[in-house]
């Protein structure tokens, strides 16, 4: 793979016989599952970015934080490299072990701790699924609002490692605007809390800095998530287009209208038709894209804030503005959106999915820059993304038993990426930067920016050993990817060079 992490992250680690690591864990936790042999480290050897693999030394599947807790201390004792790991529905392979380490999986911390109803808050171990924590909060007509494609099987702990959006995160925020309080261990053992049950604590905001840090600098234990009421109404407004530019354009002229829709996304013509053949959503097949506008709120408000849309809608050039005839029809629209990816992996042997955000008012343009990439290497792209804030999703079309299919749709990836940067945009929104994106981080940071970052990284984990070769790139391999100027040749930090 061209762009995976640097190679020498591996190869500098140091050696831990495999054997007597095995040994002493059984003695000091020998109530700790352990799987060793080849056949049960398979199924870990990848998330849910399946292109890159890799078989971990060793996987354990602890059940109480005390295990957790001693696991670490005995890892950084040993220098042994730990890497966490929820659902493994990840699609940056931040989750992906390492030959020479350990994979934590925290699968079986799933139990919800408490709903309060007064506070609006739940507290959640983190292999809790981002939908059983609504599915909870239901009977007291609260809900959680960040809500991942993958939410029916994604776990929280790994949304707050990622900062993981939503087709609502344009109204109600990520998932770090959701979050009150998270509890960790850090890789020495020791327990931290981040934030506090109040709306604000004191102190530097370590909770926001923690949160998509990709499991760099601790392990979650515990997160009490914030809860909304219920909306009273949601009405949706499907709008179909003849070109993209103009559904793109027409999401700058919904938010410029002052109408900020719960979830504002976008699929163009490729999208639409795999997932009407997937789903049956009612989506019209001609269209070159379409967007789909939910408004909420009390239904007066919801019923004016529909006819404006529709308004802006039509005098945006849309040749079609349907709204949603009841609940059943707004469900089966939303479920062609969030069963996109794995529709789109019906016509395609394989598919590679990007995420990077841009502003708003560029999305016409970045629409057609990606049209013109899709010419030019031979693949075909299908865009599907939340449009409202600007987080795109372009799906690369190939097959990977093409001998330079792989490779083309790894170049035109981070092709992608770097016209995100170039607009003043990001080459991540939801997604993480992970094994996946490592160069693509050297386009958009500057040294100084990269510096900075190994210090956070080195005031939490002094010894590289969280999730190494993952997020943040040495400078040395920013220098070889051509897109930085690095002072003198020299880390800032000497001791996590190997990472």
């Amino acid at each position: 793979m061209s762009i995976l992490y640097d190679e020498r992250v591996d190869g500098a680690l140091p050696e831990v016989d495999k054997a007597a690591l095995l040994a002493e864990l059984r003695q000091r936790l020998p109530d700790l599952e352990i799987l060793h042999t080849q056949e049960d480290l398979k199924p870990y050897e990848c998330d849910g970015l399946s292109a890159y693999r890799t078989t971990p030394m060793l996987v354990v599947l602890p059940e109480r934080i005390e295990q957790v807790q001693q696991l670490l201390k005995l890892c950084h004792t040993r220098s042994v490299p730990v890497v966490a790991r929820g659902a493994g529905t990840g699609l940056s392979g931040g989750a992906l072990p390492l030959e020479k380490g350990i994979l934590l999986v925290m699968a079986r911390f799933n139990q919800i701790l408490e709903i309060n109803r007064e506070g609006r808050f739940a507290r959640v171990q983190p292999g809790v699924r981002n939908l059983a924590i609504s599915q909870a909060a239901a009977p007291f007509d609260l809900y959680y609002a960040p809500d991942p494609s993958s939410q029916i099987a994604c776990s929280i702990g790994g949304n707050v490692a990622e900062n993981a959006g939503g087709v609502h995160c344009l109204k109600y925020g990520l998932t770090v605007h959701n979050l009150l309080k998270v509890d960790i261990l850090t890789v020495e053992g020791e327990f931290m809390t981040l934030g506090s049950d109040a709306l604000d604590a004191p102190g530097f905001d370590l909770l926001a800095l923690f949160t998509g840090s990709e499991g760099m600098l601790g392990i979650v234990t515990e997160v009490t998530v914030k809860l909304l009421p219920k909306p009273q109404v949601a009405k949706v407004l499907l709008a179909a287009f003849d070109s993209v530019e103009k559904a793109g354009r027409a999401v700058g002229d919904i938010i410029a209208a002052g109408i900020i829709p719960g979830g504002l996304e976008m699929m163009d013509n490729l999208a639409i038709r795999a997932a009407e053949d997937f789903i049956h959503a009612g989506y019209p097949v001609e269209a070159e894209a379409i967007l789909l506008c939910e408004l909420d709120g009390v239904e007066a408000d919801v019923a004016d804030d529909c006819e404006r849309v529709r308004e802006v809608l039509e005098k945006a050039g849309a040749t079609e503005v349907r709204l949603a005839r009841d609940e059943a029809e707004r469900v089966k629209f939303w479920a062609g959106r969030k069963n996109a990816f794995p529709a789109v992996g019906r016509i395609s042997p394989d598919y590679y999915c990007m995420d990077g955000t841009i502003p708003r008012r560029e999305l016409p343009g970045v629409l057609r820059g990606i049209a013109e990439l899709s010419e030019e290497y031979g693949l075909r792209v299908a865009n599907v993304f939340h449009a409202g804030d600007g987080n795109m999703h372009p799906l690369i079309l190939f097959d990977a038993n093409v001998p330079g299919e792989l490779e083309r749709a790894e170049a035109i990836g981070g092709k992608i990426l770097e016209l995100c940067v170039k607009v003043g945009g990001s080459i991540t929104g939801e997604h993480g930067v992970g094994r996946e994106k490592i160069n693509q981080m050297c386009a958009q940071f500057n040294s100084d920016e990269i510096t900075l970052f190994h210090a956070v990284k080195a005031a939490f984990d002094p010894s590289g050993l969280l999730n190494p070769g993952k997020n943040i790139p040495t400078l040395h391999r920013c220098a070889e990817f051509g897109a930085m100027h690095v002072h003198h040749g020299q880390l800032p930090f000497p001791e996590l060079e190997r990472f």
